[in-house]
């Protein structure tokens, strides 16, 4: 099965910095076949034999851990999860100078539709919608200050989620295609 990892808090800020070509090598050693790495903040498309999400997780976390001496989260989506997610997004949603799409994906522990009632949602300012797996955020760039959605950092639910922006979503789904997954 194609699946793409998505780590939290890799080449962030400074901290846990690493080598996406290095990231590639743990991941082949861990036994990943076909592994693609996708900018700098942790992406990784793989191919697997395994079905069990968390247990590729856990694997993966584990090896990260022993490598390179810090623990880091690992979600793990396959193909349809991650089509889902890109079908949700608004064709007309865009990340660039006007506007500012986001999808924060959840840790199953905080996957749940009524997720949403735990947000700060400005409905004049901000749009966002729950899939399985994810919430997608849109809002207008000249707005953002004002959304409701940036009291979000530093909340316990914030620690439960990793975030990628709308283009990078789509790539991703791309790049999964292209290994194998039509």
């Amino acid at each position: 099965m194609i699946y793409v990892a998505l780590l939290r808090g890799i080449n962030v800020g400074g901290k846990n910095k690493v080598d996406m070509k290095e990231f590639k090598a743990v991941f082949e050693e861990a036994g990943m076949i076909s592994v693609t790495t996708y900018i700098n903040s942790g992406n990784v498309v793989f191919s697997s034999r395994s079905r069990s999400r968390t247990k590729l997780a856990a694997s993966l976390e584990e090896a990260i851990a022993a490598h390179f001496g810090f623990h880091i989260k690992v979600l793990v989506r396959d193909l349809d999860r991650i089509r889902a997610v890109v079908d949700a997004i608004s064709p007309d949603w865009v990340n660039d100078k006007n506007m500012k799409c986001d999808v924060m994906f959840l840790w199953e522990e905080v996957d749940r539709p009524d997720v949403l009632d735990d947000l700060t949602i400005k409905p004049a300012v901000d749009d966002v919608r729950h899939v399985p797996g994810a919430f997608i955020w849109k809002v207008d760039r000249a707005n953002t200050t004002k959304s409701g959605m940036m009291k979000l950092v530093g909340t316990p639910l914030y620690q439960q989620m990793t975030i990628r922006n709308c283009n990078t979503t789509r790539k991703l789904l791309e790049l999964m295609e292209a290994a194998g997954g039509r």
